[in-house]
């Protein structure tokens, strides 16, 4: 392993101990282990590819009172520490600044391959078996109610609006991660993202089945 993936890593480690659990640690290993998979099939720089998925969540906004501005400066702190040249300190600050989702109708001001890469990684770790777990997590960590019948999803959300919503656990399946397939940059990503897909599918329709008492 390269000396500044191990350098990053402890750093990361140390700056999510303690983490809520669908932001710590773990998922960005696996985002990590995901863009690691994206690349073998897309030409990108791999160095930023890392870095960025390794970074990109050093400090997230949700739980810093929707300050956008921490995880960028810490990530960049960090990396002219360990001596990273400027351009790809650059880019991971730009990947960093642009991934999120943010309720989705937001205009993206910069793009690139490793960007897609990254998000697409990222992506994939809020779907599926995993997304699941971390959205009920998640739900559990802001006290949201699982399910309420009379509240209806709001889709459609300014940026600020989806920073400040705050609604059911299912209802997010809706205002997010069923959206997340068709928002999939890589082709890799797309045909990942179609499973994924597909088990939440599957979840929603024996959750409604449960609920109503008819399974």
């Amino acid at each position: 392993m390269n000396n500044y993936i191990e350098q990053t890593i402890t750093f990361v480690k140390k700056e999510l101990e303690g983490a809520e659990a669908g932001h710590d640690w773990f998922h960005i290993q696996r985002v990590y282990n995901n863009a690691l998979n994206l690349l073998k099939s897309e030409q990108a720089n791999e160095q930023i590819v890392v870095l960025g998925a390794l970074l990109h969540d050093i400090a997230d906004s949700k739980f810093h009172n929707g300050d956008e501005t921490i995880g960028p400066k810490k990530a960049m702190d960090f990396m002219t520490s360990i001596n990273i040249n400027d351009h790809v300190k650059e880019h991971v600050v730009k990947i960093i600044e642009n991934i999120s989702f943010k309720g989705g109708n937001f205009n993206k001001t910069f793009h690139s391959k490793e960007l897609e890469i990254v998000q697409d990684a990222d992506r994939l770790d809020a779907i599926g078996a995993i997304g699941i777990a971390r959205t009920f997590n998640y739900g559990g960590y802001k006290n949201n109610g699982l399910y309420d019948p009379e509240i209806q999803p709001k889709l459609k959300m300014t940026k600020e609006e989806y920073k400040n919503h705050k609604g059911t656990t299912i209802n997010h399946f809706y205002e997010k991660l069923l959206l997340l397939k068709d928002l999939m940059n890589t082709e890799t990503g797309k045909k990942l993202a179609e499973n994924r897909h597909q088990y939440m599918e599957g979840f929603l329709e024996q959750f409604y089945n449960e609920w109503e008492g008819k399974a």
